[in-house]
């Protein structure tokens, strides 16, 4: 299977949508009940052997840390949870990679507004 086959791109939509609702609404830490928690996207690898999930938390730079430290340490408990309700030949590892880019859009799109309202204003 390649990286960008359709099945792989089915097999990622899938495990990114298992993965938010288990994060949403399964997982009991306290870590994670005071941010929102988004999973932007997740890459499976061919093999079925890893998943990297890409995480992006409304919060500070210490909320984000817990948020992270929190789903490591729940890692067991929610690849049990994506093992029982996806059925895939191997169940992957998961990695959470902390996600910056709606962050990084969020304040490129304000500097961009006060650039083009200073230039209004001339």
């Amino acid at each position: 299977m390649r990286k960008n086959s359709i099945k792989n791109t089915r097999i990622n939509m899938e495990v990114q949508r298992e993965l938010s609702e288990i994060i949403r609404t399964e997982v009991k830490d306290p870590r994670l009940s005071k941010a929102m928690t988004t999973v932007v996207a997740v890459e499976v690898s061919p093999d079925l052997k890893y998943c990297k999930a890409f995480i992006s938390v409304l919060g500070n730079e210490e909320v984000c840390q817990s948020v992270l430290e929190g789903l490591k340490s729940a890692v067991g408990y929610i690849r049990r949870e994506l093992a029982r309700r996806v059925n895939l030949r191997n169940t992957p590892e998961l990695q959470f990679v902390l996600d910056q880019s709606i962050e990084y859009g969020v304040n490129m799109s304000r500097l961009i507004d006060d650039v083009t309202k200073d230039l209004k204003e001339e």
